[in-house]
């Protein structure tokens, strides 16, 4: 029975978490420097998944992936919230192997930096597609290459993936103490979990 519980709490939290995901790009503040626009917190929701389980991450970045589309949003905005796929398996795949990484300041902002790294390379691929198939605004191509997609998309998503991964943990220290469901990114050693 408590199986099936967490189970279904694991499933409502993904589904909190997705709605969450799609409502942040709505009313969020966005930072503006042509061609690019940045909306503050919109990958919050996504790292929190990541915290979670792979499950939840895959759900929460597929659910507001979706989202993106359903919006009828440019596609190469879509195609850029599908390709976080990338940062979500490799911070996974790091949280499989170190569920302890977010235990030390040192290891978290490593963390927080390989992810904001991959999650600049998958965003800065779509782009260079819509690029270079002339499918962007003039904006991108009245810039040039190096400033609108290596600079402004490649550089600008790591900052942005940073900030949005520090308001993540921000949030998730708090929940993670009080979370009923096994989870991949706890904050505070097994230990003094027991203890709590």
């Amino acid at each position: 029975m408590k199986q099936t519980n967490q189970k279904v709490l694991t499933m409502v939290i993904a589904a909190l978490l997705c709605a969450v995901g799609i409502v942040i790009p709505m009313f969020a503040p966005k930072i503006v420097l042509e061609p690019m626009s940045f909306t503050l917190a919109s990958h919050v929701a996504i790292f929190i998944a990541i915290f979670i389980s792979p499950p939840v991450a895959a759900a929460v970045t597929l659910g507001t992936s979706a989202g993106f589309f359903f919006a009828g949003l440019p596609p190469v905005i879509a195609l850029r919230a599908l390709s976080h796929l990338g940062f979500v398996a490799v911070g996974c795949l790091i949280l499989k192997k170190h569920p302890d990484v977010l235990l030390r300041p040192a290891s978290t902002v490593l963390f927080s930096s390989v992810l904001a790294v991959v999650h600049a390379i998958c965003e800065a691929l779509v782009v260079t597609l819509f690029y270079f198939g002339g499918m962007l605004n003039s904006g991108f191509y009245n810039k040039g290459f190096a400033f609108s997609v290596l600079l402004m998309v490649g550089v600008g998503t790591i900052v942005h993936s940073m900030i949005d991964f520090g308001i993540a943990l921000a949030v998730w220290k708090p929940v993670s103490r009080v979370i009923q469901i096994p989870v991949s990114a706890p904050m505070a050693s097994s230990q003094k979990r027991a203890a709590l």
